[in-house]
């Protein structure tokens, strides 16, 4: 039987090859077969051609695509197109929110002239990608997700339905995109990579994780994807591409009976956290084992109940629907988007100032019609949770107001993108209100700092 390697359901199986042979260590024998996992393709195909190993994997095809758009890119997106191709179109590409990495991608596809499948991470993006592939490139575009599964060379998915894909049709795509590839590291998303021959890869990202995210069971992007290719900072862009910005931070006090009922629950809290060193001992994934116990141990439980309880107080103290409702009103000829940490209080503020909600119950119909509403002026505010912060085009906003300090700096960076698309000279604006002497302050001067690496 001659020898021959084919794709079997993300991996490379070879055939005519017996289990006292010595195939490269990727290989191994497993249900009668030399197996691997199919990302190891690009790194075995000269071994396939040193061995006469015929290669049945690649289904996919050379595309003659037009590229029909009229804006013309920006020096720094041809130097980014540039350095992932001259790093073998394998890497990310890292830049702030707004800056247009969607037009490289379009220009990335073109240029390769290959079969690609991209990855979203929300079915909301998925669309969008779709939106903007079909009007770059005026041809049918495969949709994976859902009850919708059609696959041509060009096709969206998000990382809940690209394992299936993968698994029944990765080795027709020759080019694989990861969009906010941040995501991709968990293991239940990383194996989208592991299972796709694709040789050509480009993870697109505003906030690349840091090293810690990519341990302790979460895959590092270099390995699935290639290094960081190119990379600008908020900084380098504005006036250019992005809006000119500030940002401020609004301090307010708890009401007396509001600070009685936040120090009870703060004690209760960290009296357990302490006397059990869940930080020290479980490092990142403390909260985790925090909630993993809960569901057996009463005191863990009720640790748990005290922070869910402050984390709602502070969310909805008297002082910052007041320092919000002030903001409303100074800025009443401007559309803003209000961010909270809790489905519950984006709901608070949806009935009292009369608002529109979005959070991730919010049905995809509905959500379409408040989001056209918005850009159309409909309406003049909208009220969120952590459901607007990826990738969705609200170009039209230009004040942001962040209800609370408890997100992370991937979070500060995301909501502050949302408001930093360049519309004329407008310059765009976000506000964080915090209560004084909670959780929130602390939180707030980590998340400073980490911000200021970053963009220093």
């Amino acid at each position: 039987m001659s020898t021959s390697v084919f794709f079997h359901g993300g991996t490379l199986v070879l055939q005519g090859i017996g289990s006292d042979a010595c195939p490269p260590a990727p290989f191994r024998f497993i249900k009668g077969r030399w197996r691997c996992e199919a990302y190891h393709y690009s790194t075995l195909v000269p071994w396939f051609r040193e061995q006469k190993i015929r290669d049945s994997v690649p289904r996919w095809h050379t595309l003659h695509l037009t590229l029909h758009e009229q804006r013309e890119p920006h020096d720094y997106q041809t130097e980014a197109l540039a350095a992932w191709e001259k790093a073998g179109r394998r890497g990310s590409i890292v830049l702030p929110t707004g800056a247009g990495k969607t037009f490289i991608a379009q220009h990335a596809i073109h240029r390769a002239r290959c079969a690609t499948v991209v990855v979203a991470p929300t079915i909301d993006l998925l669309h969008q990608w779709y939106s903007r592939l079909t009007n770059a490139f005026q041809t049918e575009i495969g949709v994976y997700y859902g009850g919708e599964k059609k696959i041509l060379p060009l096709t969206v998915t998000t990382y809940h339905s690209a394992g299936d894909l993968i698994a029944e049709a990765g080795n027709h795509f020759k080019c694989i995109i990861f969009d906010e590839v941040h995501h991709l590291p968990a293991p239940s998303w990383s194996e989208t990579a592991l299972m796709a021959p694709a040789p050509l890869r480009l993870g697109l990202t505003a906030t690349y994780p840091d090293a810690q995210e990519q341990t302790n069971g979460r895959r590092s992007l270099e390995d699935l994807l290639g290094p960081i290719v190119y990379t600008k900072k908020i900084d380098e862009l504005v006036g250019l591409q992005l809006a000119e910005y500030r940002t401020e931070r609004i301090r307010v006090n708890l009401t007396a009976e509001e600070r009685e009922r936040y120090n009870r629950d703060h004690k209760l809290y960290t009296d357990y956290i302490n006397s059990q060193r869940l930080p020290q001992r479980y490092g990142p994934d403390w909260l985790l084992e925090l909630m993993r116990r809960s569901t057996q141990d009463l005191a863990a439980r009720r640790a748990l109940l005290a922070r869910q309880h402050m984390l709602r107080l502070i969310g909805q103290c008297a002082e910052k629907f007041q320092a919000l409702e002030a903001l409303l009103h100074e800025y009443s000829q401007e559309r803003v988007l209000i961010f909270t940490e809790q489905n519950a209080t984006v709901y608070e503020l949806s009935r009292r100032f009369l608002i529109p909600a979005i959070t991730h119950e919010t049905g995809a119909a509905e959500r379409k019609h408040i989001l056209d509403g918005f850009r159309e002026g409909q309406y003049r505010v909208i009220a969120t949770s952590r459901v607007l912060n990826e990738g969705v085009d609200v170009p039209e906003a230009k004040i942001a107001v962040v209800l609370g300090g408890t997100s992370g700096a991937r979070e500060y960076i995301q909501r502050l993108g949302r408001v930093l698309r360049k519309v004329e000279n407008r310059q765009a604006q976000l506000f964080e209100i915090i209560a004084r002497k909670t959780l929130e302050e602390g939180r707030a001067q980590r998340r400073r700092a980490h911000w200021k690496k970053r963009e220093g």
